[in-house]
């Protein structure tokens, strides 16, 4: 199944009636409804004690949030503990904090659920039930791991798989650890490669999030596994009010955590220059936390004079600030070196933003031939660029414009059908 036959125009309502019976019908969930699916959600229960979320963090809840509508009774949900083992965890308590992180992370107000992702996994850890062996005639559970964590821990995967006799089908999101491991903390390197060795040796069946992960991930695993490309979903978002610091002055969005290969220390010598030319400057917007190894861009932001009063840095904020962030911006800027997916390519076109990206397969595959693709060490390329879509009238930007009126968003429904009918098109295990 290619990535672009998961397409749809556009972005869905939540379920409808259409929707669910849709659902009711499909032949294959119907016959695979005993098999149970055992959702992996450690990191969000994690993630939203912290109180932010990340990319990896939103692919997790989405497929927390479809697989409830879809999955029905053959949902539940599973955390580590940390100490080598797995848990249950309550389904109506667990998804009610589903239900919740959605709308808490739109309005800003994520924080509130702390108390219960913490009461969730403390309790859990008070009162642990280990998922239940398998009984002999019962069809063999899933266990679906979307976020990499815990992969690294292979001997606890396996003790899991062994004593349940459920079958490990991951997400993988990126290779860029081991491809790339100069743009990562080391120890993420090790960890990741820990992860690798957990799918080759226990994965049922693979999942990707794009046909570049897929290419890159297929000579890694075992002859004949199984592995669908998938391009994950664009949830919608509601926009909320601009920050004030945003005066009407045109300005361009970088999303995404700040750290090497994400290349904002290319953007930021662009905007040093702007700023010393003569004419109005824009202002670049910064969204994300500062990551690991950052030592020139941090300097940069925190001590050159000269882009203080154009570069304006917002941290993590609510899906709903960046929803308003992305409807405003004269384009999203994405030079990064590597991307597994390019999710916030994704979102801008779907929110109907321009886009300049670095010209990598990843973010060729989600855009198609809608935004400009540029070479992330090609600086002046990046200044003319900029400089044209700052305009308020730009024959460049307005092309784009025309070519994103043409372009398909991919969506949740599609990827979670995808991901079922792979579950259930696995032989069943005796």
């Amino acid at each position: 199944m290619s990535p672009r036959a998961l397409q749809l125009l556009d972005v869905p309502a939540p379920l409808t009636a259409a929707r669910a019976a849709q659902i009711a019908s499909r032949p294959a969930l119907r016959a695979a409804e005993a098999a149970p699916i055992w959702l992996d959600v450690s990191r969000l229960l994690w993630r939203v004690f912290r109180g932010t979320l990340t990319g990896v963090d939103r692919v997790e809840l989405a497929y927390a949030e479809h697989l409830l509508i879809e999955a029905g009774s053959r949902l539940r949900f599973v955390a580590f503990d940390y100490r080598g083992g797995f848990g249950l965890l309550p389904t109506a308590r667990t998804a009610r904090l589903v239900r919740a992180v959605g709308p808490a992370w739109q309005g800003g107000t994520l924080h509130r659920l702390a108390p219960l992702a913490l009461s969730l996994f403390a309790g859990s850890l008070a009162h642990w039930r280990a998922p239940p062996s398998r009984a002999p005639s019962a069809p063999a559970p899933f266990y679906l791991n979307v976020s990499h964590h815990p992969l690294a821990h292979t001997a606890a995967v396996a003790r899991l798989l062994r004593r349940t006799g459920a079958r490990l089908v991951p997400l993988v999101h990126d290779l860029i650890p081991l491809d790339w491991p100069e743009y990562v903390a080391r120890a993420e390197t090790v960890r990741h490669g820990h992860r690798l060795r957990t799918i080759r040796q226990h994965a049922s069946a693979v999942i990707a999030n794009s046909a570049a992960t897929a290419e890159r991930l297929r000579p890694l695993l075992p002859p004949g596994l199984p592995l669908l490309a998938a391009p994950l979903g664009v949830a919608p978002r509601r926009a909320a009010s601009l920050p004030t610091a945003l005066d009407g002055t045109p300005f361009f969005l970088c999303l995404g955590t700040i750290e090497p290969r994400k290349n904002h220390l290319m953007l930021l010598h662009l905007w040093r220059r702007l700023a010393e030319a003569p004419g109005p400057v824009p202002k670049l917007v910064i969204v994300g936390n500062r990551g690991w190894d950052n030592e020139q861009v941090l300097d940069l932001l925190d001590r050159c004079a000269r882009l203080r009063p154009h570069v304006l840095e917002l941290g993590r904020v609510s899906d709903g600030v960046v929803a308003g962030l992305m409807d405003q911006a004269r384009a999203l800027l994405m030079p990064s070196f590597i991307e597994g997916f390019g999710l916030p390519v994704a979102e801008a076109l779907a929110r109907g933003t321009p886009v300049l990206c670095s010209d990598i397969a990843a973010h060729r595959e989600i855009g198609g031939v809608v935004p400009e693709f540029l070479d992330p060490l090609d600086l002046p390329a990046w200044q003319r660029a900029v400089e044209a879509y700052a305009a308020p009238a730009t024959p460049r930007r307005d092309a784009q414009m025309r070519r994103l009126a043409l372009w398909e968003a991919p969506d949740w429904p599609r990827h979670i059908d995808a991901v079922l009918s792979l579950l259930d098109d696995l032989e069943p295990t005796g």
